[in-house]
């Protein structure tokens, strides 16, 4: 009975530790997962010609904000608790700008290489485990004018590396004064943001030869709308998901959006269902000059 009570003891013993190690990896599996499937926040924001330059900076028209460091603070504030992981930003005056907003102690920073004031950028949180991989600037997007005119502004194009997955982004910044009218219209903003339309959609037919997931997002200066004809035609091209379709922005009073984020290849499926945020500003931000546009915002699953 002795040596038949130590083996039941050993085989419990066993049975135990098989168990337990049977549930830890269980348990390690659950955490894999939810680690794998933390979802990634991103974000477009037009941030209002973000500069440090006084207010009577020849550079600056006259009805650019002066900001003061109550106005960065409050910023900063509103970027900590909007707690995105890319966020796209435009009307940002470079890096030294950025920063005050940004810090890099919580963010790396990339600009397309315009050398103007309203810069477009990527804001992306070092605490993600992200990497990024510049692609060249969409010059192509900086139509040249003729006569005197503020240029037009150029696309960050950005890849970013999580694990495996790899997402491309555009980040731009549209040419403004053309939100609703139809193809026909000869104004000249329209006809400039026609043109631009043209280089995003040679942009995605090339995204869908190499077949790569990506995003495109920033100020589009246009009321989008699955019927709007630039989107249709951007659509005719390769299957689109325009996260802001079928809402109206709550920022400042509520109205359609002209701030998007638009999906491509397999990114579509990435898009967590009802993920769409816009981060208002409330009431008691009065007396403080934070920005035109909200921060706009959806949460993709990646592999």
């Amino acid at each position: 009975m002795m040596f038949n009570h130590a083996i039941m003891t050993n085989y419990k013993n066993r049975l135990r530790t098989l168990v337990g190690g049977f549930l830890c990896a269980i348990l390690f599996g659950f955490l894999s997962a939810a680690q794998a499937s933390t979802p990634l926040k991103l974000t477009s924001w037009n941030m209002d010609w973000l500069t440090l330059r006084s207010a009577n900076d020849p550079a600056l028209p006259p009805n650019v904000p002066a900001r003061t460091q109550a106005d960065f603070a409050a910023l900063h504030a509103y970027a900590e608790k909007l707690q995105s992981d890319l966020i796209a930003f435009e009307e940002v005056d470079g890096p030294d700008a950025a920063r005050q907003v940004f810090p890099p102690q919580d963010y790396d920073l990339f600009f397309a290489p315009d050398p103007i004031i309203q810069q477009v950028g990527l804001a992306m949180r070092r605490d993600k485990g992200l990497t990024a991989t510049l692609n060249p600037e969409l010059t192509a997007l900086n139509i040249l004018q003729e006569g005197h005119h503020h240029p037009l502004r150029g696309g960050l194009d950005i890849t970013i590396h999580h694990g495996d997955a790899h997402l491309r982004l555009l980040i731009l910044h549209l040419k403004t004064g053309c939100w609703a009218q139809p193809l026909t219209s000869k104004k000249r903003a329209c006809r400039l943001l026609y043109q631009q339309f043209h280089v995003i959609e040679n942009w995605i037919l090339d995204r869908q030869d190499d077949g790569t997931p990506f995003a495109i997002l920033g100020d589009f200066n246009r009321r989008l709308t699955p019927l709007d004809p630039l989107m249709q035609t951007l659509q005719s091209d390769a299957p689109l998901t325009l996260t802001t379709a079928g809402f109206s922005s709550p920022c400042l009073g509520g109205r359609q959006f002209i701030d998007h984020i638009i999906l491509g290849n397999q990114a579509r499926e990435w898009l967590i269902a009802d993920s769409l945020r816009v981060m208002v500003f409330p009431h008691t931000a009065r007396g403080i000059t934070l920005s035109d546009h909200c921060p706009v915002s959806v949460q993709l699953a990646l592999p």
